[in-house]
């Protein structure tokens, strides 16, 4: 009997049958209230996974459009410090480089960021500050926060890509002064790819650029948002609409902090598991930095071959991800989002020891055991 392949990535991850179930009726009119209602229900239920009272929109359009979204409306013409340390604060300092003068603050992918280096850019005059809060390329998760009142003290607008956070992992975005946060749907959401979602705060309103994109123009969400009915200035996604209204819905019925609890259990399920099999954690850690609570990346052992390890686990029916542009080959990452739980956790760590073993790889302790301790 063919079965659905679980997906232990850093997202896209498995949809609940709920959610999937949502997207299959007939088609509703994207200006009436019915829509309108599904809207609402997707922006209440985000504010609060964002941590923000700031007016909020859904884009239908991945994460890296909201990312973009942020720097068209309220970058251009500025000096954009970019801080990097994995491949997504990469990303955010190519799309920088399109709308202004960009300014890339760079360490090594999962090292930690340069905090004296972004200080330095604020006090030359950068007016923008962007930030991977969790780099998922890496599994390391950045200081927010202190990000934050950097940008603060130097009165530079900060925006934060939450995208496999929120929903997942404790977002302030008030609290710690991110002026522009964006998400996507396919990650801790658990709802299918394809949207995205923005905040912004009134201090970013007041530098809203005179020149910018038509689709991705935030002043036009913000109009139709604030209509009678709430409408997207564009035909959006409406089945996508359908399935996040109910993503978001159950993110709601579990309650945000047990769902964060729970992510946080998952993810230090799997680094037991890490430790208790000798292997060592890619990240490299300060006291401001900290393992992601979303996606574990771990090296990979002397002498295994990637595409046959992950492979291997693929033909289990379990897949989990490699790492990305230069660090192919070097680790493997094990996604931790979404409506996962225990079976999942147990059953991909066993595939791993599996794949492993058959590459000869001698482990010094049972990993699906030391995970189980924790989720039993």
């Amino acid at each position: 009997m063919e079965k659905e392949p679980l997906l232990m990535l850093p997202g896209p991850v498995p949809v609940p049958e709920r959610v999937r179930m949502a997207m299959v009726r007939q088609a509703i009119n994207h200006r009436g209230a019915e829509f309108g209602a599904v809207y609402a229900d997707c922006v209440r239920i985000l504010k609060e996974t964002f941590g923000t009272k700031n007016e909020l929109f859904v884009i239908s359009g991945s994460g890296t459009a909201a990312m973009e979204a942020a720097v068209a409306n309220f970058g251009s013409g500025l000096t954009i410090a970019c801080l990097e340390n994995g491949k997504f604060g990469e990303r955010m300092f190519k799309i920088a480089q399109r709308y202004g003068t960009a300014r890339v603050v760079r360490s090594e992918w999962g090292t930690p960021l340069d905090l004296a280096a972004l200080e330095h850019e604020l006090a030359e005059g950068a007016g923008m500050v962007t930030l991977v809060h969790n780099e998922t390329s890496a599994g390391i998760k950045n200081p927010a926060e202190k990000i934050g009142r950097l940008a603060k003290k130097y009165d530079a607008l900060f925006v934060m890509d939450g995208i496999t956070s929120i929903g997942g992992d404790e977002v302030h975005a008030d609290a710690w002064g991110a002026d522009i946060v964006v998400v996507g749907s396919q990650k801790c959401l658990a709802a299918p790819a394809g949207l995205s979602a923005i905040s912004v705060s009134e201090r970013a309103w007041e530098r809203l650029s005179e020149r910018r994109p038509y689709y991705l123009d935030l002043a036009a969400y913000r109009k139709s948002a604030s209509a009678k009915v709430m409408e997207t200035p564009y035909t959006p996604a409406v089945p996508l609409f359908l399935a996040l209204r109910e993503a978001c819905l159950l993110i709601e019925e579990e309650g945000l902090a047990t769902r964060i609890a729970r992510h946080r259990k998952m993810s230090q399920a799997v680094r037991n598991a890490v430790s208790a099999w000798g292997l060592a954690l890619f990240p490299k850690l300060d006291g401001d930095h900290a393992y992601s609570n979303t996606v574990t990346a771990t090296r990979l052992p002397e002498g295994v071959e990637d595409s046959a390890f992950r492979g291997a686990i693929k033909k289990m029916g379990i897949e989990i991800a490699g790492g990305q542009d230069h660090l192919k080959g070097k680790i493997f990452r094990i996604g931790t989002m979404g409506a996962t739980g225990a079976p999942e956790i147990l059953g991909t760590l066993s595939a791993i020891e599996h794949a492993l073993a058959k590459q000869g790889v001698r482990l010094a302790g049972n990993g699906v055991r030391a995970a189980a301790e924790v989720l039993g």
